[in-house]
């Protein structure tokens, strides 16, 4: 199914979502939060019973077959938490409720707020994080999706409440303000990718607590990161979508196509080095290799 295709079947899906909860505007104490520290959360921005429908969403797809964006495959006899829920990405591509999540007036709003422009919408992902799952090591976003000029931003709704104990987003407040840094080899024990960005001493790395319908917005140069799923029981799920500035020229290839937040498609340049966003690896620091032409094994899931 092409983007197209699949923005004319939300319609009428998202109209029914947006119904049923009230809209949250980012306030000023928002805005100047996030210009001094890089990150805010916006509290309960989805109700409770759309957090319900969209876990439930992501789930059912899991428990139906392997997807576009898989690496190895789902291995539901695996030791490795990770590859019994691996995580998906660009959803948007092939699945109408992702789409219409991705292009959502309330995040639209928020995102335009914090930015100071529409942006453009280029990517999504669905982390699942089940118990025992490795983390990801400290990172920049920009530093895969390359987009210029300007920055990238992530809007990262919690679909579970998230706490130290299940592995939480953990950010360096004021990192936004670095450039993309070089990297280093990452703990791959604790880490699901094998390169991590070295932290001046003495900086503060902060947990991040969120609730189910918290979305938590961050720039693209923010440090950002999460240890691993300590806990036996409990699921540290979220729904990411990734937006690049309106006044972007370039992205990588892996990101395109682009779209505006009405849907509709935009050209733009290819930028060069950047790529997937956090390359997979076993704990040993082996890649997790693509499978070649993979294809969705059941897209018709209903």
């Amino acid at each position: 199914m092409s983007v197209g295709a699949t923005f004319d079947a939300y319609r009428e899906v998202t109209t029914v979502i947006q119904s049923r909860t009230t809209l949250r505007e980012v306030t000023d104490e928002h805005s100047k939060f996030y210009l001094e520290n890089g990150y805010v959360v916006a509290q309960g921005l989805f109700a409770a019973d759309d957090v319900e429908r969209y876990r439930e969403h992501y789930m059912t797809l899991r428990r139906h077959g392997t997807y576009p964006g898989d690496m190895a495959g789902v291995d539901s006899t695996s030791r490795d938490p990770l590859k019994r829920f691996p995580r998906m990405i660009h959803m948007h591509r092939w699945d109408e409720i992702t789409l219409g999540w991705m292009l959502d007036e309330r995040l639209t709003r928020c995102l335009t707020t914090l930015l100071g422009r529409e942006p453009y919408a280029v990517q999504t992902m669905l982390y699942f994080k089940p118990p025992g799952a490795r983390g990801q090591a400290l990172h920049q976003d920009n530093f895969y999706l390359r987009a210029q000029p300007g920055t990238c931003m992530a809007a990262w709704m919690a679909l579970d409440p998230c706490d130290e104990a299940n592995g939480c987003m953990r950010v360096v407040p004021g990192s936004h303000n670095w450039p993309i840094l070089c990297t280093e080899k990452a703990d791959t024990t604790v880490s699901f990718t094998d390169v991590t960005v070295p932290l001046p001493p003495g900086l503060e790395v902060q947990a991040v607590r969120m609730e189910p319908g918290d979305v938590l917005f961050f720039c693209g140069s923010l440090v950002h990161g999460s240890y691993p799923n300590t806990t036996t029981d409990r699921f540290r799920r979220a729904l990411i979508g990734h937006y690049i500035e309106g006044v972007a020229t370039q992205v990588v290839q892996f990101d395109q196509p682009v779209l505006r937040m009405d849907g509709t498609p935009v050209e733009l340049e290819i930028a060069q080095d950047g790529g997937v966003c956090g390359v997979w690896v076993e704990r040993d620091g082996t890649p997790v290799v693509e499978m070649a032409g993979q294809e969705t094994v059941n897209r018709k899931h209903e």
